[in-house]
């Protein structure tokens, strides 16, 4: 299901001037953004300190591709 959402937001993102980097970036932060509240509100899971942690080794990376901007802006 997810699959018939991404290829045409990349399509429309890259039309509209975002790099391939940034998509990719922003897929992989959207992607945790709704599974974690998911999991807590509708599968009944457990806030634990792991799914920080899990979270962490995103910051790198999107700091580095956004830090100039949106690219072709």
């Amino acid at each position: 299901m997810a699959c018939l959402f991404q290829a045409p937001a990349h399509r429309i993102g890259f039309q509209s001037g975002i790099g391939l980097a940034q998509l990719k970036n922003l897929q992989e932060i959207i992607t945790p953004a709704v599974f974690v509240p998911l999991a807590l509100l509708c599968m009944e899971e457990q806030p634990r300190l792991d799914f920080g942690w899990a979270g962490r080794p995103f910051i790198g990376p999107v700091y580095f591709i956004f830090r100039g901007g949106m690219a072709g802006k």
